[in-house]
Protein backbone atom coordinates (compact mmCIF):
# COMPACT_ATOMS: atom_id res chain seq x y z
CA UNK A 1 0.00 0.00 0.00
CA UNK A 2 1.20 3.30 -1.37
CA UNK A 3 1.23 5.93 1.00
CA UNK A 4 -1.53 8.53 0.66
CA UNK A 5 0.64 11.84 0.29
CA UNK A 6 4.10 12.51 -0.18
CA UNK A 7 5.65 12.91 3.72
CA UNK A 8 5.70 17.19 4.34
CA UNK A 9 9.43 17.06 4.92
CA UNK A 10 12.72 14.98 5.62
CA UNK A 11 15.19 16.21 8.39
CA UNK A 12 17.75 14.34 7.34
CA UNK A 13 18.78 11.55 4.53
CA UNK A 14 16.66 8.47 4.85
CA UNK A 15 14.22 10.22 7.45
CA UNK A 16 11.42 11.75 6.70
CA UNK A 17 7.94 12.99 8.47
CA UNK A 18 4.36 12.91 7.77
CA UNK A 19 2.39 15.88 9.56
CA UNK A 20 -1.19 14.42 10.78
CA UNK A 21 -1.11 11.00 9.32
CA UNK A 22 -3.59 10.06 11.67
CA UNK A 23 -6.63 12.76 12.28
CA UNK A 24 -8.03 13.62 15.41
CA UNK A 25 -11.09 10.98 15.21
CA UNK A 26 -8.31 8.08 14.08
CA UNK A 27 -6.08 9.33 17.28
CA UNK A 28 -8.34 9.21 19.50
CA UNK A 29 -9.25 5.57 18.32
CA UNK A 30 -5.59 4.65 18.48
CA UNK A 31 -5.72 5.75 22.23
CA UNK A 32 -8.29 3.93 23.15
CA UNK A 33 -6.40 0.66 21.64
CA UNK A 34 -3.64 1.39 23.39
CA UNK A 35 -5.92 1.43 26.40
CA UNK A 36 -6.43 -1.85 25.40
CA UNK A 37 -2.86 -2.78 25.24
CA UNK A 38 -1.83 -1.69 28.78
CA UNK A 39 -4.82 -3.53 30.00
CA UNK A 40 -3.50 -6.98 29.33
CA UNK A 41 0.66 -5.66 29.86
CA UNK A 42 0.62 -2.73 31.83
CA UNK A 43 3.10 -0.10 31.89
CA UNK A 44 5.96 -0.21 33.30
CA UNK A 45 8.84 2.02 34.41
CA UNK A 46 12.34 0.75 32.63
CA UNK A 47 15.80 0.93 34.61
CA UNK A 48 18.93 1.80 33.37
CA UNK A 49 21.03 -1.69 33.10
CA UNK A 50 23.99 -1.78 36.64
CA UNK A 51 23.18 1.19 38.09
CA UNK A 52 19.15 0.65 38.16
CA UNK A 53 18.24 4.45 38.12
CA UNK A 54 14.57 4.69 36.42
CA UNK A 55 14.12 5.90 33.03
CA UNK A 56 11.63 9.49 33.31
CA UNK A 57 9.26 7.37 30.80
CA UNK A 58 6.85 4.51 31.26
CA UNK A 59 6.52 2.45 28.77
CA UNK A 60 4.87 -1.51 27.73
CA UNK A 61 4.93 -2.98 24.35
CA UNK A 62 3.12 -4.86 21.70
CA UNK A 63 3.77 -7.65 19.39
CA UNK A 64 5.39 -10.94 19.27
CA UNK A 65 8.52 -9.26 21.42
CA UNK A 66 8.96 -6.72 23.38
CA UNK A 67 11.97 -4.42 24.43
CA UNK A 68 12.99 -4.21 28.71
CA UNK A 69 15.56 -2.75 30.38
CA UNK A 70 16.47 -3.50 33.73
CA UNK A 71 19.84 -4.45 35.59
CA UNK A 72 20.67 -7.36 33.30
CA UNK A 73 20.66 -4.99 30.06
CA UNK A 74 18.50 -4.07 27.43
CA UNK A 75 16.97 -6.29 25.23
CA UNK A 76 13.75 -7.97 23.45
CA UNK A 77 12.06 -10.93 25.13
CA UNK A 78 8.17 -12.80 24.25
CA UNK A 79 6.79 -11.93 27.73
CA UNK A 80 6.11 -8.77 30.02
CA UNK A 81 8.49 -8.44 33.18
CA UNK A 82 4.99 -9.93 34.55
CA UNK A 83 5.27 -12.68 32.62
CA UNK A 84 2.08 -12.54 30.50
CA UNK A 85 2.78 -12.31 26.67
CA UNK A 86 2.95 -9.13 24.57
CA UNK A 87 -0.96 -7.95 23.30
CA UNK A 88 -0.87 -7.93 19.67
CA UNK A 89 0.40 -4.92 17.58
CA UNK A 90 -3.21 -2.83 16.63
CA UNK A 91 -4.07 -3.63 13.09
CA UNK A 92 -4.07 0.28 12.80
CA UNK A 93 -0.56 0.83 13.58
CA UNK A 94 0.28 -2.17 10.90
CA UNK A 95 -1.56 -0.64 7.85
CA UNK A 96 0.85 2.67 8.88
CA UNK A 97 4.11 0.14 8.63
CA UNK A 98 2.77 -0.90 5.49
CA UNK A 99 1.61 2.69 3.94
CA UNK A 100 5.28 4.07 4.86
CA UNK A 101 8.36 1.76 6.03
CA UNK A 102 8.00 0.07 2.30
CA UNK A 103 9.46 -3.02 4.05
CA UNK A 104 8.22 -6.35 2.83
CA UNK A 105 7.77 -7.52 6.52
CA UNK A 106 5.56 -6.31 9.32
CA UNK A 107 7.07 -5.27 12.66
CA UNK A 108 7.65 -7.71 15.27
CA UNK A 109 7.84 -5.02 18.44
CA UNK A 110 6.21 -2.25 19.27
CA UNK A 111 7.45 0.01 22.03
CA UNK A 112 4.76 2.01 23.86
CA UNK A 113 6.09 5.07 25.92
CA UNK A 114 4.66 7.20 28.39
CA UNK A 115 6.04 10.88 28.81
CA UNK A 116 4.15 12.38 31.70
CA UNK A 117 5.40 16.07 32.63
CA UNK A 118 9.05 16.65 32.93
CA UNK A 119 9.81 13.17 30.98
CA UNK A 120 12.32 13.14 28.02
CA UNK A 121 15.06 10.62 26.16
CA UNK A 122 18.64 11.45 25.84
CA UNK A 123 20.07 10.99 22.74
CA UNK A 124 20.62 7.05 21.81
CA UNK A 125 20.52 4.59 18.77
CA UNK A 126 18.10 1.79 17.73
CA UNK A 127 20.57 -0.86 17.77
CA UNK A 128 19.46 -3.61 20.06
CA UNK A 129 17.39 -5.24 17.10
CA UNK A 130 19.32 -8.07 14.96
CA UNK A 131 18.58 -6.34 11.71
CA UNK A 132 19.61 -2.87 10.83
CA UNK A 133 17.62 -3.31 7.15
CA UNK A 134 13.98 -2.19 8.07
CA UNK A 135 13.34 1.00 8.77
CA UNK A 136 11.91 2.56 12.67
CA UNK A 137 8.34 3.67 12.28
CA UNK A 138 7.54 6.36 15.45
CA UNK A 139 4.07 7.70 16.15
CA UNK A 140 3.45 10.80 18.11
CA UNK A 141 0.04 10.95 20.61
CA UNK A 142 -0.80 13.72 22.43
CA UNK A 143 1.56 16.94 23.51
CA UNK A 144 3.63 18.23 21.09
CA UNK A 145 7.73 16.87 21.63
CA UNK A 146 10.83 18.53 20.95
CA UNK A 147 12.96 15.77 18.64
CA UNK A 148 16.56 15.83 18.15
CA UNK A 149 17.55 13.97 15.36
CA UNK A 150 21.46 13.50 14.25
CA UNK A 151 23.88 11.35 12.86
CA UNK A 152 25.76 8.05 13.09
CA UNK A 153 28.11 8.98 15.95
CA UNK A 154 27.01 11.26 18.99
CA UNK A 155 29.09 13.74 17.77
CA UNK A 156 27.38 14.13 14.82
CA UNK A 157 25.55 17.62 14.40
CA UNK A 158 21.81 17.73 15.21
CA UNK A 159 18.82 19.31 14.45
CA UNK A 160 15.56 19.43 16.06
CA UNK A 161 11.92 19.77 15.36
CA UNK A 162 8.50 19.02 16.64
CA UNK A 163 6.61 16.44 16.87
CA UNK A 164 2.97 16.68 17.16
CA UNK A 165 -0.05 14.26 17.65
CA UNK A 166 -1.49 12.60 14.22
CA UNK A 167 2.35 12.82 13.29
CA UNK A 168 4.61 9.99 11.61
CA UNK A 169 8.26 9.84 11.29
CA UNK A 170 10.31 6.90 9.31
CA UNK A 171 13.72 6.86 10.28
CA UNK A 172 15.43 4.05 7.53
CA UNK A 173 18.33 3.96 4.95
CA UNK A 174 21.27 6.60 6.34
CA UNK A 175 19.11 7.94 9.49
CA UNK A 176 18.36 4.14 10.39
CA UNK A 177 21.52 4.26 13.08
CA UNK A 178 20.88 7.82 13.60
CA UNK A 179 21.45 9.15 17.18
CA UNK A 180 18.26 10.73 18.54
CA UNK A 181 16.02 11.72 21.16
CA UNK A 182 13.21 13.58 22.89
CA UNK A 183 14.43 17.33 24.23
CA UNK A 184 11.13 17.60 25.83
CA UNK A 185 7.68 17.53 25.87
CA UNK A 186 5.35 20.75 25.10
CA UNK A 187 2.71 20.17 28.26
CA UNK A 188 -0.75 21.06 27.77
CA UNK A 189 0.21 21.46 23.74
CA UNK A 190 -2.61 18.66 22.71
CA UNK A 191 -6.04 18.20 24.85
CA UNK A 192 -6.09 14.31 23.61
CA UNK A 193 -4.75 12.57 26.85
CA UNK A 194 -7.18 13.48 29.56
CA UNK A 195 -4.44 13.93 31.92
CA UNK A 196 -2.00 14.93 29.25
CA UNK A 197 1.39 14.40 28.68
CA UNK A 198 2.70 12.12 25.65
CA UNK A 199 2.45 8.57 23.74
CA UNK A 200 4.94 7.72 21.45
CA UNK A 201 4.62 4.67 19.81
CA UNK A 202 7.74 2.97 18.07
CA UNK A 203 7.31 -0.16 15.70
CA UNK A 204 10.27 -1.57 14.87
CA UNK A 205 11.35 -5.14 12.41
CA UNK A 206 13.96 -6.95 15.39
CA UNK A 207 14.57 -10.20 13.35
CA UNK A 208 15.80 -10.69 10.38
CA UNK A 209 13.65 -11.54 7.18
Amino acid sequence: MAPRRAPDFAPAPGAAVWSDWFDRDAQAALVEEIRGVAAQAPFFTPVMPRTAKPFSVRMTNCGPLGWVSDRAGYRYQPRHPDGAPWPAIPERLLATWRALTGCAVDPDACLVNYYAEGAKMGLHQDRDEETFDAPILSISLGDEAVFRLGGPQRGDRTRSFRLRSGDALVLGGASRLAFHGVDRVLSGSSTLLPKGGRINLTLRRVRPF
